[in-house]
């Protein structure tokens, strides 16, 4: 069977501050932009032609979501708790810089992990926890 990892989907409230650091502060190209205000989806994605992308998404738009639902994601965003994706890149230190020079929320500076690997932790505009993993 041959299947790759196409999207994945993080939540934003706020489609001009998730594009500033996706596009600007990851370097994350734009792919597809749809839609307006509280309603539009992102597309983003390593620069390159690679097939992974970050579709950024308004998490009201499912509408099977009931209100109290809606409450409860954007109370677990506002936390930090409701979505996480793991990146990579073999210039650790670099990544963290740039981040830190774009004033992004720090969670964890680069570290030694005990499982074996070398990563730190921010948090994009969303309150989405993103860990960026050395490449060795």
């Amino acid at each position: 069977m041959d299947i790759a990892i196409h999207s994945t989907f993080l939540p934003h409230e706020d489609a001009e501050a998730s594009l500033a650091f996706y596009r600007d502060v990851l370097g994350f190209e734009v792919r597809l932009d749809v839609g307006s205000g509280r309603m539009r989806w992102i597309t983003v994605g390593p620069p390159g032609g690679s097939g992974t992308a970050v579709v950024l998404h308004p998490p009201a738009a499912d509408p099977g979501v009931t209100e109290d639902e809606r409450r409860t994601i954007a109370e677990m965003m506002a936390k930090g708790t409701y979505a996480i994706i793991l990146l990579a890149t073999p210039d650790l230190d670099g990544a963290f810089k740039r981040l830190q020079a774009a004033d992004a929320e720090i969670v964890q500076e680069p570290a030694e992990q005990p499982y074996g690997v070398r990563d730190c932790a921010v948090r994009d505009p969303a309150g989405n926890l993103i860990r960026i993993q050395e490449t060795r």
